[in-house]
């Protein structure tokens, strides 16, 4: 019996042990003195956010962006396919040391024939290290059980090798963020990183809270972000004085000035329940003033304007509060008819909240309808008088409310700051003296909604935008990639929000998906340049949407998060010759896929199996343009230009119709006008063949290097300084023009064409009227729609050689 106790026990203590140190997530290899983390789906995305946001370019001239820069210099040998954790925090020689960890596979770590890298591999005690040195910057690699760990810190990779505990608290708030974000932020206790978040010195991050998970987004005018704030049960960290509280909504806003500094306000349901948190948390066991004053508030707030304070009680009963104050009733002043009291218990607020709360020196006092105002002088209460019924206070400001549209109504604590005081919050967690000018930055904003044992945490750091014009033309965003774009940026549309987004293509081949604020969402590498359009198929018929494209070589499916969709990509031998046509002739997602190989057209369906009952296979020459479908009533046409013929056919790819007359076509497209065929001859000519073969030619007077689009009933010809819209032609300047394209929107039609040569966009209406405030800059063709769903039109350019521009109509 004693014998099965001691096995007992055995497999006990084994498997405790077990649970504790068995890595097999890559947040267990953070390493101890990682203050910071930052976790990412893609590390592309991550670069291209950090490069384009205008808040963090601010930063860009500090020591400590350019160690960040200089000492992260090696992901750029990284090719990582799954998420990948970044560690920051500080050595014993209080220098910053990254560590990056990632899951291993074959083609991560490429640093064959690079120029400026050396590469040293370190064996001992059983271990394999490799020292790598680029460009004067070293760093350190391994690999543990399929993970890959790299460091700047030698100590650090060697750490990684003894089978520490697993810290599960961290493992816990990890669990928590969102995968499908392309990047969070962990922020630990302890953090020697980050002092505060708060305008007063007395709220230190240490004495705030725990872990912070916040999920980022990142454009290039905002950073938004959502998580959590944990804390220990223990009532030593200041997050948990609101533990037992119900968070009401924030109005402090609605009696602070424009002019003002910011504020911070925090509420609660039951003042008991607050001032019980406190005296725990100040471990103050002495008997607090008595008071009804805040039997019937349920916010509290301090305004700031430089030095000055004023604390604000948001009362429910007002006459319940005005009868608490029945000692202070020595008028001082009457300003606008308000009525302003002396008041003789100077620092009882700071006694009451502290921390929350510091020095403020409070000598008078007035009512704002539902608001007690305290204020430490009598020029800042007459400040608030004037901006309360002048209504001039923060929440008539559009800067505020675009801040507030990202922050929850009710909370706990929330802290709004204008630009100076941001800057000073910034300041105070650098060593270093920066040099950073925020003044576009009116309004920033942080809240905690504290819920069960622990809180939510919204933030939002936003440059406000200048007031637009009617029908003027604004820069939405403009960001830069990390090569030059090859093809021109398009919307897509995302199935989950319904608005748009925007893919395009880099000379390395890569694909990048970039949402409408900016935000670059993933990259994914290419086996070669997409071959005209990107077009978006159903294929589970389940409303989510997929991008569907060729290649020289390939036919790609993606899914939302650039996965391939199994069976794709397809493999090709021959290349690929023309765009991939889409079909689905009955709208009811049963897509076809035609490829084109030079005369041979293959066509599969969205199992990547060869459509079996489609016969055509080889037109009399090299085909011009990419397949397309139409329909006339009831039957389907398929048409397959050549230069010298148009094969129009049936669904099964056999003759519809034969052409009476064969033409020297161009390489313009086929289009459904007037419900003919229609495209042009090499020589200017416009060319109809309607349902019976008929062939009719116009002379349109267009020079050999011309272009057309077309709808239904519109005809636009561009040729040499020439542009005509339904017969009517305008006179532009001679240049190197793009096609024109043909946008109908909101029952309107729009006709954009690019002038390569002054890189300049020009957009005109049906009657070739140029639309107001064009041309703008701009180095290819648009794509125009609406693409959050409001009431502005967007267009999307190509900037300079690597950038994407984004504007809106208003």
């Amino acid at each position: 019996m004693r014998l099965l106790c001691f096995i007992l026990l055995a497999i006990i203590f084994i498997s405790c042990s077990d649970v504790k140190t068995n890595r097999s997530e890559i947040v267990h290899y953070i390493p101890e003195n990682a203050s910071i983390i930052i976790r990412t789906n893609n590390l592309g995305s991550l670069k291209s956010g950090l490069n384009n946001n205008d808040f963090l370019s601010k930063f860009s001239n500090s020591n400590a962006y350019k160690s960040f820069d200089s000492k992260l210099g090696f992901t750029s040998l990284l090719k990582p396919i799954n998420d990948v954790l970044i560690g920051i925090g500080h050595t014993q020689n209080d220098s910053l040391n990254f560590s990056l960890i990632t899951k291993h596979h074959k083609d991560l770590f490429q640093r064959d024939s690079l120029a400026e890298y050396l590469e040293e591999t370190l064996s001992y005690d059983d271990k394999t290290v490799i020292k790598s040195t680029l460009k004067n910057s070293v760093f350190y690699s391994t690999i543990i059980d399929s993970i890959f760990i790299a460091s700047t810190s030698k100590k650090i990779i060697d750490n990684t090798f003894e089978k520490t505990p697993i810290n599960s608290r961290l493992e816990k708030v990890y669990s928590t963020i969102d995968k499908d974000k392309t990047i969070s932020i962990i922020v630990r206790p302890n953090n020697n990183l980050i002092d505060s978040f708060f305008i007063d010195n007395s709220l230190r991050l240490a004495d705030f809270t725990d872990y912070i998970a916040l999920d980022t987004e990142l454009n290039q005018n905002t950073i938004v972000l959502n998580g959590i704030a944990k804390a220990n049960d223990s009532i030593h960290r200041l997050i948990n004085i609101f533990k037992n509280t119900i968070p009401q909504e924030n109005q402090i806003q609605n009696v602070t000035p424009s002019n003002s500094d910011g504020f911070m306000s925090f509420t609660f349901d039951d003042f008991e329940v607050l001032q019980d948190n406190l005296a725990k948390f100040n471990a103050n066991d002495s008997v607090v003033e008595p008071t009804t004053l805040f039997n019937n508030i349920v916010e509290i707030g301090v305004i700031y304007e430089s030095e000055n304070r004023a604390v604000v009680l948001n009362s429910i009963d007002d006459i319940a509060t005005k009868d608490a104050l029945l000692s202070e009733q020595n008028i001082i002043d009457t300003y606008r008819q308000v009525t302003i009291y002396n008041y003789s218990n100077s620092e009882f607020f700071a006694n009451t909240f502290k921390p929350l709360i510091s020095s403020t020196n409070c000598t008078n006092y007035c009512l704002l309808d539902n608001f007690f105002v305290f204020s430490t002088n009598l020029e800042m209460t007459q400040n608030i008088i004037a901006n309360y019924q002048n209504k001039t206070t923060l929440c008539e400001r559009n800067y505020f409310k675009d801040v507030k549209n990202e922050l929850s109504d009710a909370s706990s604590l929330m802290l709004i700051t204008n630009s100076t005081t941001l800057e000073n919050v910034i300041k105070k967690n650098f060593t270093e003296n920066l040099n950073i000018n925020l003044k576009n930055y009116k309004a920033s904003g942080l809240q905690f909604v504290y819920d069960n044992n622990f809180a939510h945490v919204n933030a939002v750091i936003s440059k406000t935008q200048s007031r637009r014009e009617e029908r003027s033309v604004s820069e939405e965003f403009n960001i830069k990639l990390e090569n030059d774009l090859l093809n021109s940026p398009r919307f897509v549309t995302n199935h989950i929000t319904k608005q748009k987004e925007i893919v395009v293509q880099d000379i390395t081949n890569n694909l990048y998906l970039i949402s409408n604020k900016g935000e670059v969402l993933w990259k994914k590498q290419l086996h070669g340049p997409i071959l005209g359009e990107i077009n978006q198929i159903d294929i589970y018929k389940n409303g989510r949407l997929q991008l569907v494209f060729a290649t020289p070589n390939r036919v790609y499916v993606l899914d939302r998060n650039g996965k391939d969709v199994a069976p794709f990509p397809g493999k090709f031998n021959d290349d690929i010759t023309q765009p991939l046509s889409v079909f689905d002739y009955d709208k009811k997602k049963n897509y076809r896929l035609l490829v084109t190989q030079g005369n041979n057209v293959l066509m599969y369906n969205t199992k990547a199996k060869i459509v079996s009952g489609f016969k055509f296979k080889s037109a009399n020459g090299i085909i011009n343009t990419q397949p397309q479908h139409f329909r006339i009533g009831s039957k389907d046409y398929i048409t397959i230009k050549t230069d010298s013929k148009l094969h129009i056919l049936d669904r099964t790819g056999k003759n519809r119709v034969t052409q009476k007359s064969n033409n020297n076509f161009s390489m313009e497209p086929i289009y459904l006008y007037n419900n003919k065929f229609t495209t042009t001859s090499k020589d200017g000519k416009l060319v109809t063949i309607d349902s019976r073969g008929n062939v009719a030619t116009q002379n349109l007077n267009l020079s050999p290097n011309h272009h057309i689009t077309s709808s239904s009933k519109t005809m636009v010809a561009h040729s040499e300084n020439k542009l005509s819209i339904r017969n009517k032609t305008v006179e532009i300047d001679y240049g190197n023009y793009t096609a024109p394209q043909l946008f109908y929107i909101n029952d309107k039609i729009y006709v954009a064409l690019t002038d390569l040569q002054s890189q300049k966009i020009h957009l005109y209406d049906s009657q070739t009227k140029a639309i107001p405030n064009f041309p703008v800059y701009g180095n290819s063709e648009i794509d125009f729609d609406n693409i959050d769903r409001d009431r502005n039109l967007e267009f999307v350019t190509k900037g300079e050689d690597n950038s994407i521009i984004l504007y809106q109509i208003n």
